[in-house]
Parts: structure tokens; C-alpha cells; sequence
């Protein structure tokens, strides 16, 4: 009987192999398993402080102190979060207005007052009221509610544009089974801020500021054959995003610096000592608005039939 034409039986030892590598794919699996939910081992930190809240504590003092107050300042986008991930949630956060009097408290320069919750305020002060009015009928002494403070400015605005995937790419490598791709991604969110007088309704200076959202993955793996019938394959990964409301919070900040430093250059509100002017974070943000220009490019004739004509008719005036 002609027995080379037989398939082989695998060996005891490949067949240990393959019993190894089964017991380590259910291993893994199980590690990819949910798990119980566990007890909070970290505590609670406070937010990282991005490079322009940075700068706005280091801010020279004013000589007074302005009177704020912010109404609303929301999403006005339109975003939504990509699907699979949630047809329902927003792409950016919906606590802007929030942020905006973070930024307005932690630049020293203005009084941050409430009034996107106006409404429970009054409620409180005329739970006061009737408690005062309540004691001075038993002639106890009642306490005196103050008025409100008055704002000066009001801070307007919102969340005006989140652009997804402005940029995309990648780039891999493989050699002998050894690879290594990477792939990255650029989102971008634009804020706008206005600072309206409340005496006069008056404009007085309008920032909008842009915030890169960058996001990349590094993905290495291995494919090599052990042996002639043995294969081994290795793949790994990290992904690294940087938070959506952390750029908007940047965004946030930038603005207000801007906004204020815009103010001093216009005398619109001045520092408590005028030599700090020359410091190096209003020098820095004031250079920075010197590079911003909108250079208008003169349209060029165009070319009729009868000959050449403006592109822009200026009217006439008339006697």
C-alpha cells in the first residue's frame, strides 16, 4: 500500500501550539468583555487650564472693573455628532455661556452677573422680600435686599460654525510583516463674541477666533509565519482626541482676550497703570491682530463686446 500520498496527522507539538493560541484568543476575548460596573478609584480634578486662560490670569489690572452680564451664548451650529455614534448629541457642548463667564471671572477685569438665570434669582429675592416683610410685622429687624447690580456691557455671541474632517490623512509602512500605519483628522470650531453698550445699543468690537481639534491614531502590527505551518499575527493601536469643549473652552478665552485688549486700544476702557501696556501678553495678543488684514484685491475689467468696461459702475452725483 502506497502511504506518501496520505495527508500528514499534525504533530503533538504544532497541535499544542494551536491549543495555546485558541486559549489565548479566548483569553483576550474575555478581557473585551463588558465587566461589572466598579467604584470611582480617581478623584475629580479641576479642568486643565488651556494656553489662553493662561494669559487672561496674567492680564495687567484694570482701573475699574466692568459690569457684565451674559443673556445667552449657544450652539448655533446645528451639529449633530456622526452616525453610529449618536444621531442624537450635539457635536459641540451646549454650556458655552458657561465658559464665557468662567473666562469673564478669571480675567479680573470684568463683574460677571447673572442673568441666564434671571428668572430663579428674582424668585429667591422675593422669598427675601416676604421673610423681611415677615419680621418687621413681629418688629424683629428684617434684612435689606439689596437692588441688583446694573450691567454696563452685555456679552453676546455663540458657537457659529464646527467643521468636520477639514483635513484627513495617513500614512503606512510594511516591511518583511513589520507595519506601522498612522491616520489623523482635523475639526475645527469658530466662536463669535460682541460686546453691545447698554446705554446706547452701540456695538463696540466684535471677535471671532478658530480652534483646530486634532485627532490621530497609531496603528503597528505583525505578521509573521513561525514556522511552515504555524502563523503569528500581533496588532495594537492608540488613539489620541483632543477634547471638543476644552477647544471651545480655548476659543472662549482667546475671544475675551482679544475682546479686551481690542478695548484698551480703542480707550474704550483703560488699565489701572498705563505702563502696562508694554507687557509682554498685550504686546503679544495686540501683534497678533496686526496680522489679521483683509486685503481688498481690485476686481480687473472685463472684456465686452464693445469693448472693455469696469467691473464696478460708480454712480454719479447729481447736481
Amino acid at each position: 500500500m502506497n502511504t506518501h500520498n496520505l495527508p500528514r496527522r499534525p504533530s503533538a507539538r504544532r497541535f499544542s501550539r494551536l491549543c495555546l493560541g485558541a486559549v489565548a484568543t479566548l483569553v483576550l476575548s474575555a478581557c473585551a468583555m463588558p465587566h461589572p460596573p466598579a467604584n470611582v478609584s480617581a478623584e475629580a480634578k479641576l479642568t486643565p487650564a488651556t494656553p489662553s486662560t493662561v494669559d487672561l490670569m496674567h492680564l495687567p489690572p484694570p482701573r475699574k472693573k466692568i459690569i457684565a452680564a451674559v443673556y445667552a451664548f449657544r450652539d448655533e451650529t446645528g451639529q449633530y455628532k456622526p452616525t453610529p455614534d449618536s444621531a442624537f448629541s450635539t457635536a459641540v457642548t451646549q454650556g458655552a455661556a458657561s465658559m464665557l463667564m468662567k473666562a469673564l471671572k478669571d480675567s479680573g477685569w470684568y463683574i460677571p452677573v447673572e442673568r441666564e438665570g434671571l428668572q430663579s434669582l428674582l424668585t429667591e429675592r422675593r422669598v427675601l422680600r416676604a421673610v423681611d416683610e415677615h419680621d418687621t410685622q413681629k418688629g424683629q429687624p428684617g434684612a435689606t435686599v439689596p437692588n441688583l447690580l446694573p450691567a454696563s456691557i452685555i456679552f453676546d455671541g455663540g458657537i457659529v460654525a464646527y467643521d468636520s474632517n477639514v483635513r484627513t490623512g495617513g500614512l503606512g509602512a510594511e516591511f518583511l510583516g513589520i507595519g506601522l500605519t498612522t491616520q489623523y483628522s482635523v475639526d475645527q470650531v469658530t466662536v463669535n463674541l460682541r460686546a453691545v453698550d447698554v446705554n446706547t445699543g452701540e456695538i463696540l468690537n466684535s471677535i471671532s477666533t478658530t480652534k483646530t481639534i486634532y485627532s490621530y491614531e497609531i496603528h503597528p502590527s505583525l505578521f509573521k509565519f513561525v514556522n511552515f505551518y504555524d502563523l503569528l499575527e500581533v496588532e495594537g493601536g492608540i488613539t489620541h482626541n483632543e477634547p471638543a469643549q476644552l477647544a471651545v473652552k480655548e476659543a472662549i478665552d482667546a475671544a475675551v482676550m482679544h475682546l479686551t485688549i481690542q478695548g484698551l486700544k480703542d480707550h474704550e476702557w483703560q488699565l489701572k497703570n498705563p505702563s502696562d501696556w508694554n507687557s509682554p501678553v498685550i504686546q503679544r495678543y495686540l501683534n497678533s491682530q496686526s496680522e489679521y488684514a483683509v486685503t481688498v484685491t481690485p476686481r480687473k475689467a472685463i472684456s465686452l463686446d464693445n469693448g472693455a468696461v469696469p467691473a464696478v459702475a460708480m454712480k454719479q452725483p447729481t447736481n
